[in-house]
């Protein structure tokens, strides 16, 4: 049973969303990343909203050669129109998002833990400077956490509360998971164990089915765009899964050695703020506490079901071959916050034990606030990408113009649409050739004339016309055309 939540919870709470959303809302327009992946989603979004083109798929995967489905663009859609087609509309609901996980977790943990460790353990994933910054930029990746969280959650009030109504949820969650990074598919071993041990499993074959069809039903854009074309993601993905030299090892012997430095990995990441040392001591405290508690069995189903999803997403990652990015934790983010809530759960029956907890919290509180993304100066990556098109279309008049970007980490899809707001006269190389080409360079030392870039070497021999620096290091040329080549 549920306690009822008093006043003071209810200020404290409010209290910690208050932060959580000053840590992910606060001058977003200048922490928010903007890159060509940004400005690819926005593209996308902004031809959903104007009716142009309503996208099959999402976004390319960094490895296999893959696309995700499209959710993401229709879940963010309407925030792009509410902000007068300003990236800063799909940062916001994200943002949103990162809040609402927040409260989700603090409402999880508060049924399963208490009120106490409920406010504490959603503080320290409000303050996570990881969760903050994956939480303030429009990415698919980054709505992954709530959604996993909410169908985890589902899935073990199915389990242990036997509710069916929770089966369209988690039919709805697991497809935007899936939407949102394909490690999404080690929350799945979890959930079809857990409703398969359900008691209510037979009595709920009807909500059951529908929510196969609703999965179905929101996976289908991915399909049709797959019939349509040969089939190319499904091969893509079986080459993926197959390809074991350089993608994923299938023995699952192999991933034992790489299950600890993943934990710490992640537990550093989320809990610790990257400090490794401290986040190494907590890994191998959690791993002791967990072990202590199974020999004691003092398993409760929540602390089984949370072994169980951290089981199965540590051992995926251990098979996976290439490097793993913190974002790529994104279905198991709550899972060390949970497991830090049995620990404080165990050693709150004990006075020694709770002051050895709230030294801990409060260490932890200190970590992550010293190292808050507030602190740091913001990259404004937006407000740079706005002035270089607002520069570029003055300098152009309406004259029509070609545009190329050189840069290592970077693609020119930001530009384009910064460019598109303006109305200006930009066309691409395949679309036409120009009499003139600006060459945006976020690399130094940087050469444009003769650059082997296909928008640059499709224009032709060419020769500086014009040269700008700007004071965030990036220089923009004007080249026109050179018949002469010299």
């Amino acid at each position: 049973m549920t306690l009822k939540i008093t006043k003071i919870e209810i200020l404290f709470l409010t209290l910690i969303l208050v932060a959580g959303s000053v840590f992910r809302l606060y001058r977003i327009s200048e922490y928010m990343t903007f890159l060509g992946d940004e400005g690819r989603d926005a593209l996308a979004v902004r031809d959903i909203v104007l009716g142009k083109h309503f996208p099959l798929i999402g976004p390319g995967t960094s490895v296999g050669s893959m696309y995700l489905g499209p959710l993401y663009y229709y879940l963010v859609a309407p925030s792009l129109w509410l902000a007068g087609f300003s990236p800063v509309g799909l940062a916001g609901e994200v943002a949103v998002i990162g809040i609402l996980t927040v409260a989700l977790l603090w409402w999880i943990a508060r049924s399963w833990f208490g009120p106490k460790i409920g406010l504490g353990i959603s503080f320290l994933y409000a303050i996570s400077p990881v969760v903050i910054t994956y939480s303030r930029s429009s990415w698919n990746p980054n709505i992954m956490p709530f959604f996993a969280l909410l169908a985890m959650y589902g899935t073990w009030l199915f389990w242990r509360r036997h509710d069916p109504r929770w089966l369209p949820v988690i039919g709805v969650c697991l497809a935007f998971v899936l939407n949102s990074h394909y490690l999404g598919l080690l929350l799945f071993p979890t959930v079809v164990i857990f409703l398969f041990l359900s008691k209510q499993l037979h009595k709920s074959y009807p909500l059951l089915l529908a929510s196969v069809l609703i999965f179905i039903l929101l996976m289908s854009p991915l399909v049709i765009f797959d019939m349509r074309h040969g089939w190319t993601n499904f091969h893509a993905l079986v080459t993926f899964l197959t390809n074991r030299g350089n993608t994923v090892n299938l023995r699952i012997y192999k991933a034992m050695p790489n299950l600890w430095p993943i934990w710490n990995d992640l537990v550093s990441g989320l809990l610790t703020a990257q400090n490794y040392f401290l986040g190494w001591l907590l890994s191998l405290l959690l791993v002791f506490f967990t072990l202590i508690r199974l020999i004691k069995r003092q398993i409760s189903s929540q602390f089984i079901f949370t072994l169980t999803w951290l089981g199965f997403g540590l051992l995926g990652l251990g098979l996976y071959k290439q490097h793993i990015y913190i974002h790529y934790y994104g279905f198991l983010f709550p899972v060390p916050f949970l497991l830090l809530g049995f620990w404080l759960q165990s050693f709150s029956r004990r006075l020694a034990a709770q002051a050895v907890s709230v030294v801990l919290f409060i260490l932890l509180a200190l970590v992550n606030l010293q190292h808050n993304p507030l602190k740091f100066a913001p990259n404004s990556q937006l407000v740079h990408t706005q002035k270089i098109a607002y520069f570029i279309t003055d300098q152009t008049a309406g004259i029509p113009f070609n545009l190329a970007l050189l840069s290592k980490n970077n693609y020119d899809a930001g530009y384009r649409y910064e460019l598109a707001l303006l109305n200006s006269s930009n066309v691409t190389i395949h679309e036409k050739l120009t009499d003139q080409l600006f060459v945006i360079c976020e690399e130094t030392p940087c050469h444009p004339v003769g650059n082997p870039l296909w928008e640059i070497a499709a224009f032709g021999w060419a020769r500086i016309d014009k040269q700008w620096e700007f004071p965030w290091g990036v220089v923009v040329y004007r080249l026109v055309h050179n018949p002469t080549g010299s």
